[in-house]
């Protein structure tokens, strides 16, 4: 499963990039989106759009813990069954069939991001962080 936060917003963004995220329902800063079996086409976009996301490896309990948060019905009415949800997902239901928004809406992140520009290099959370996304979206919940 990856995880996609967007972190950069919209101000300079190139047409075709601005499509992806739309494409990917990555519409607002700070957003998240949980792919739960990522097809070809899907990692493809994630390559165009690597320089204004974080994304990763989520694990089960973190992604469970993100349903339950900020998880969101599509109809409002009814109650979340996090653990549910996230067993149906791996099983190959959409989010609409769970009646689950498929985006997360997040707070920013306790602490900062955690950019720092240091003689020209950039060391930020933009691009693959593998396992670290997981401890990134723990301090957005």
């Amino acid at each position: 499963m990856k995880a996609i936060v967007r972190i950069r917003g919209m101000v300079d963004v190139e047409r075709d990039v601005a499509e992806t995220f739309q494409r990917l329902n990555l519409l607002r800063k700070y957003a998240c989106v949980v792919l739960v079996n990522p097809a070809k086409e899907q990692l493809g976009m994630l390559k165009k759009v690597k320089d204004f996301v974080a994304f990763g490896d989520i694990d089960d309990k973190t992604f469970t813990e993100l349903i339950e948060k900020r998880g969101q019905l599509i109809d409002k009415s009814g109650n979340i069954n996090a653990k549910k949800m996230v067993e149906e997902l791996k099983k190959g239901k959409k989010y609409k069939e769970l009646n689950l928004k498929p985006f997360f809406r997040l707070h920013p992140p306790r602490k900062g991001i955690g950019t720092k520009l240091h003689f020209g290099i950039k060391n930020g959370v933009l691009g693959d962080n593998k396992e670290k996304i997981n401890d990134l979206i723990g301090r957005m919940l």
